[in-house]
């Protein structure tokens, strides 16, 4: 039977019920059917039975009456044959019993099984109608879970906007998220509806002890809860059971940061199997999210602090330092108030490094910035800037106050004792400059200039010092002046506009030419030439001798093979060399290749190198030594006598030529005392084997009396002036 489509319901329930019901009214009218045309058949034979018996009886009579036997005949006849009527109409009629009675049974059978099968497609259609809602009610979770993604760094409030719109679609008490970290259990807890007080401390205590639990974390491990309360309906002033739904966070394993994540209900709410399992892939989905933002948050804030921190001694870093200078410098404007910087250098730190190693280094570089920590104030900044270095605001500090302050810390800092890795201690200095605001410079770069001179001037005077900077306006200048230099000259040597001029070295027994000295000049752009000697400082503060130094002997060799070939086989070329280059730095092995390229024999050449520059480092200076005569180069300690123990020195290596300081020759037709050194150094020389060549000859007499000294060689302006081309 099928109902019409008038009378089917709106609601897959209220169709299934209106159904049963129609279907128990067919039954009970087929079952009223039945009992009626039962009771007509049994009436039926009832009132037959009856005439068969009274037609029985009216033969009977009929025999024993006095009419006429033709018309009795007769009317036994009709009463036999209405008999035998009577019979048959029973038989008929208990025939059409049965077969009524099976079809009522067949069709009560076909009626059940109608029923069945009705509400067999019904329970079909349902369970189709509740995956299909379950479905979209993932896809709107799954779909807003997608379409926050940008927020994920702020995770916190991101997952508040999603269990939003996850609560509306499958409601739920709690939502909780739990993770495993260095300091003990995170829980976040968040609360979807209005709890009391006791509700709030059930649900602590029991994810807490859970998540400690599932997390592998003892139950004394520390907790650290965060709640959050989310808008929903629903007030509870008590709630029985507490049932969880939770999904790990493995993949953040790798980064300690195990986790879980997960629903909780109250008893109040009962979930179906397909419920759970959709709400379990989601809370997979929200995993990946969460976990992945927790993970992305964390690595930020990390980024965040070393942008600002130095990563091994916790210090601010230089980006830091200079953010809040400028902003110091703006405050005490606005205030007028004072501030102070200073600038300190660890002396001689890479000793410890190349002794003890990196590692002993890194150790002494967090004990330094523990110290600093021990004696700055609570508003002073210290801070890491680079290597050895360190940099102090001192807020609200005049110079005065920052001498105090900066006295305290060498002192401290000399007296820490550090442990080296073989077990015996060792102790460091520092230098430091110092400089105040507006006192010294009312402005940032001129700052930070002075405390560089500052600093640098600790470290000129003997290290282990704390210095201030006096006429600081001079001395910025210069030392700008000194930066201008070092552009100048760099942008001569890119445009190779750095040429060799030479100056003749005369034999003081012949009064002939024995060599050259090769000295750098810079061709200005509008064709005038500066002495190199001008950026002496340059040179040595930025590291330019190298290039200098080979583009000189390049050009100087080629100059001198010319030389050589046109008329002087034996002419020597006098070349100097920056103090880097005892170093190892492989300038003799380059000398030595081009000698051999142009065709000039090492031994025309005589490398020479100040006094105080060989001096300075003894033990590189005898492995520059014997390296230079293995190649077949001779050497020149240039401005002998300049030095505080020159004898040792002559003792201790050995020199082909020693050039005499000029200031002792200047004037030893004035001063007795020059006369008398330089004529005993000559003798000295005489007597060790060494050849002397006395500078600073500007004049007859001057080379007359070195003669009389018996000098070897003489080189001055009387002499002979530089020069673009050897004569």
């Amino acid at each position: 039977m099928t109902l019409p489509l008038s009378v089917i319901p709106s609601g897959l329930e209220d169709l299934r019920y209106q159904g049963l019901v129609r279907f128990a009214a067919l039954l009970e009218s087929q079952t009223r059917s039945r009992l009626f045309a039962k009771n007509i058949g049994a009436l039926v034979q009832s009132v037959n039975s009856e005439i068969e018996s009274n037609l029985s009886d009216s033969i009977l009579h009929l025999e024993k009456t006095s009419i006429s036997p033709d018309e009795k005949a007769r009317l036994i006849d009709l009463l036999r044959r209405g008999s035998t009527r009577s019979s048959r109409l029973g038989q008929t009629m208990e025939l059409l019993l049965k077969e009524r009675d099976r079809q009522w049974r067949e069709s009560e059978s076909n009626l059940q099984q109608i029923m069945l099968d009705f509400r067999g497609t019904v329970d079909s259609l349902a369970n189709t109608l509740i995956e299909k809602d379950l479905f979209e009610r993932q896809s709107n979770v799954l779909q807003n879970i997608i379409l926050s993604h940008e927020k994920v760094a702020q995770w916190k409030v991101f997952v508040q906007e999603i269990l939003s719109g996850f609560h509306a679609i499958f409601p739920f008490n709690f939502f909780f998220i739990a993770f495993a970290e260095e300091h003990g259990l995170s829980l976040f807890v968040y609360f979807l509806g209005d709890y009391s007080e006791e509700v709030k401390s059930l649900v602590r205590e029991q994810l807490a002890r859970e998540m400690l639990a599932k997390l592998r974390l003892p139950d004394d491990a520390p907790l650290d809860i965060e709640e959050f309360q989310i808008p929903a309906e629903g007030k509870y002033d008590s709630i029985d059971d507490i049932k969880m739904i939770a999904v790990s966070v493995p993949e953040l394993e790798m980064l300690n940061l195990a986790g879980l994540l997960g629903v909780a209900y109250g008893s109040l709410h009962k979930l179906s199997a397909q419920e759970a399992s959709v709400i379990r892939s989601i809370l997979a989905v929200m995993v990946m999210v969460v976990g992945s933002s927790k993970a992305l948050s964390r690595t930020m804030t990390e980024l965040e602090y070393y942008s600002t921190h130095d990563p091994l001694t916790g210090l601010h870093n230089r980006r830091y330092f200079n953010e809040m200078l400028d902003y110091e410098a703006g405050r005490s404007e606005r205030h007028g108030h004072e501030f102070s910087i200073l600038m300190l250098d660890l002396d001689d730190f890479k000793d410890i490094n190349d002794t003890y190693g990196h590692p002993c280094g890194d150790t002494t570089l967090i004990g330094v910035a523990d110290s600093l920590r021990s004696v700055m104030r609570k508003g002073d900044l210290a801070t890491r800037i680079g290597g050895d270095e360190f940099a102090i605001i001192l807020t609200e500090t005049g110079k005065e106050g920052g001498m105090v302050v900066a006295e305290k810390l060498r002192s401290e800092l000399r007296d820490v004792v550090f442990e080296a890795p073989d077990g015996k201690s060792f102790h460091i200095t520092t230098s430091i400059g110092i400089v105040s605001y507006p006192q010294d410079a009312q402005t940032i770069s001129d700052l930070m200039a002075g405390v560089d001179i500052g600093l640098y001037r600790a470290k000129k005077l003997g290290k282990d010092t704390v210095c201030t900077v006096d006429h600081m306006e001079t001395q910025i200048q210069e030392s700008r002046v000194i930066r201008d230099h070092a552009e100048k000259l760099r942008d001569s040597l890119r445009e190779d506009r750095i040429m060799p001029f030479f100056q003749p070295i005369i034999d003081c027994r012949t009064g002939k030419v024995f060599a050259y000295e090769s000295l750098a000049r810079l061709c200005e752009p509008d064709g005038r030439t500066v002495s190199a000697g001008m950026f002496i400082e340059t040179i040595e503060k930025y590291g330019l001798g190298r290039e200098l130094d080979r583009i000189i002997i390049s050009k100087a060799l080629r100059a001198m093979k010319e030389k050589i070939e046109r008329d002087d086989p034996d002419i020597k070329l006098f070349i100097n060399l920056s103090a880097q280059e005892i170093q190892g730095r492989g300038v003799l092995g380059y000398a030595e290749q081009l000698c051999q390229e142009i065709g000039i024999p090492p031994k025309n050449i005589v490398f020479e190198i100040l006094e105080r520059d060989a001096i300075g480092d003894m033990t590189h200076m005898r492995k520059f030594l014997t390296e230079l005569r293995k190649k077949g180069f001779s050497f020149a300690l240039d401005d002998f006598g300049s030095g505080y123990n020159s004898f040792h020195y002559l003792r201790e290596l050995h020199f082909d030529f020693v050039k005499l300081d000029g200031a002792f020759v200047r004037n030893v037709l004035n001063s007795k005392v020059d006369y008398a050194l330089v004529s005993n150094l000559s003798r000295l020389c005489q007597d060790l084997g060494i050849l002397m060549v006395a500078e600073f000859i500007e004049s007859k007499e001057i080379m007359e009396a070195i003669q009389a000294m018996g000098v070897d060689y003489a080189q001055g302006y009387y002499l002979g002036l530089p020069a673009s081309q050897m004569a």
